[in-house]
């Protein structure tokens, strides 16, 4: 049985803590001196232990390179006005965690374990954490399969590792996005609510198509008529129309947002007609042209809100009216940055302090 309260630390001889620029953080590029890792052998997790930040070794013959038996999760840590740091939502990304675990003929991972070893992570490096407007400690677990063996069978071993990178803003203006009417991202009976990797590979060809267009991403449609939105490129979408927050329902091919169910709670907490349906290409662009399309944004832990203001549908643009401050999108950022850092009442628990 593993003890996850003795979890071994090797702290790095070297951080890299000078080297960082508060003012210039590009997302994903500089990574916390520190990793939680585990591995899953003989049927239970041992060996846990924090470790300096670094390359990993696998056999040529890694399962995971061959057969994508890999899944990951983003999530966020923040640090408030008196520096205290805590974690937005963790729980729901390892429950999310899970569900691809499951879907992809992965261990599940023990909660206690999960959050014993992604805190003790946090405090070790806790000066990590920016503090600037639109900042964040971007977290990173992922799992993936370690036998060294070319079959086409679930692996029988596994490593978790969670590493972390300050980030400041995803996008930092709104998105030209077009509807892909050819090329899938996934289909009903599918894993594409699973966080697997293979999910975002498949993207990148069509998403490179759209962008050597001039778009930023894709709004993604339904594999079997491409007339129902599925997702914003690799966030969830969501609509204000004629004053109703509209987003597509979930699905086997919809991946359960975080950042969605938390917009979704704010525009309920304000009274507003919340709709979790079908949304169709054309409804849009009635909506649009009849001036009943107020917003349209995607939501993701990246980005967290990104407004959209021009829709490619049929060869054809279309600007959306630009959101104001007063805008459903614009408050839920703020509602949302300030219960992260602690300025407003976390009425739904949602923050853990590390």
């Amino acid at each position: 049985m593993l003890d996850t309260l003795t979890i071994r630390t090797q702290r790095t001889m070297a951080s890299r803590l000078q080297q960082l620029d508060p003012e210039r953080l590009e997302f994903g590029k500089t990574f916390s001196d520190h990793m939680f890792v585990v591995d899953y052998r003989d049927g239970e997790w041992q060996d846990a232990q924090i470790v300096p930040y670094g390359d990993i070794s696998v056999s040529p013959a890694n399962s995971a390179l061959h057969y994508g038996q890999a899944i990951f999760e983003g999530m966020k840590a923040y640090k408030n006005a008196d520096g205290n740091i805590a974690l937005f939502r963790p729980y729901d990304n390892l429950r999310r965690l899970n569900a691809s675990a499951e879907r992809m003929c992965m261990p599940l991972v023990p909660e206690e374990l999960f959050m014993q070893g992604l805190s003790q992570l946090i405090r070790l490096d806790s000066d990590w954490v920016p503090d600037g407007p639109g900042s964040a400690l971007y977290i990173r677990p992922f799992m993936f399969a370690t036998d060294g063996f070319i079959g086409v069978r679930p692996s029988n071993d596994y490593r978790l590792i969670i590493f972390t990178c300050p980030v400041g803003l995803y996008y930092n203006k709104p998105l030209r996005v077009r509807f892909e009417e050819r090329y899938v991202r996934s289909a009903e009976g599918g894993a594409g609510y699973a966080k697997n990797a293979g999910n975002y590979g498949a993207a990148m060809y069509p998403t490179k198509l759209a962008q050597q267009e001039g778009y930023n991403q894709l709004i993604w449609t339904d594999a079997s008529e491409h007339r129902y939105v599925e997702e914003s490129g690799t966030m969830n979408a969501i609509f204000v129309i004629d004053g109703k927050v509209i987003t597509p329902a979930l699905s086997t091919s919809i991946l359960d947002g975080v950042t969605r169910r938390s917009v979704l709670q704010l525009a309920r907490d304000w009274d507003m007609v919340v709709e979790e349906r079908k949304v169709s290409a054309v409804e849009l662009m009635e909506a649009l042209a009849a001036g009943k399309l107020e917003e349209a944004f995607g939501v993701g832990t990246a980005a967290t809100i990104a407004p959209i203001a021009v829709i490619g549908y049929q060869g054809q643009n279309y600007e959306l009216p630009a959101p104001g401050t007063d805008s459903f999108s614009a408050r839920a950022t703020a509602a949302l940055h300030a219960i992260r850092i602690g300025q407003a009442p976390d009425s739904h628990n949602w923050m853990v302090a590390v």
